[in-house]
């Protein structure tokens, strides 16, 4: 990968498709369905959302608009899976999409224009356009799964309070310059 741009994306993504598979995890099927509020939005919801999104938007990503005329995104928000398995296959599906769309992409790929919902985009735009979207709803899942396990959720960060250990090891380390999440 001869794009600094491009490597740092892809570990976001990366990053935070982590966060949502350590969610998933510790969570039981039950649990990914449940919704706090009428019309609100589940866990296996966010995810079917997410997964449609993902094949639209990657599957040819360079040559076709990124809401494709297939796509039911309606339907997404319709929670019909029938165990934590498919939700998983679904889950993990959709991450196969985008990276096989973005890790052979090249810098020279980078300004050109594609298209989403006729609504031009650089590579670039359309890649932090994709990359803001999951982190909101990744966010929104991490959230509802905190919300779930209460106080047996295991911190996917610096646990509350521990900011000063945390910070302490970090400042022992040598300066050294590489992405955040190498050590995750």
């Amino acid at each position: 990968m001869e794009s600094s741009y491009l490597s740092s994306a892809i570990k976001q993504f990366e990053y935070y498709k982590s966060l949502g598979d350590k969610t998933i995890n510790e969570l039981s099927f039950e649990e990914l369905k449940k919704e706090f509020a009428t019309d609100s939005n589940s866990i296996a919801i966010i995810v079917k959302h997410l997964v449609g999104n993902m094949q639209s938007r990657w599957t040819n990503f360079l040559t076709e608009d990124g809401e494709k005329e297939w796509r039911k995104r309606d339907e997404e928000f319709i929670d019909d899976f029938n165990s934590k398995d498919e939700l998983l296959a679904a889950w993990q599906q959709g991450w196969e999409y985008l990276f096989k769309a973005i890790k052979p992409l090249t810098k020279n790929n980078l300004e050109q224009i594609i298209y989403i919902r006729n609504q031009g985009h650089s590579a670039t735009e359309a890649i932090n356009r994709q990359m803001m979207h999951y982190a909101y709803h990744i966010g929104q899942i991490v959230f509802i799964g905190k919300l779930i396990k209460g106080k047996n959720w295991q911190s996917l960060s610096i646990a509350k309070g521990q900011s000063k250990t945390y910070n302490k090891s970090k400042f022992k380390e040598d300066k050294s310059r590489k992405h955040f999440t190498d050590d995750i």
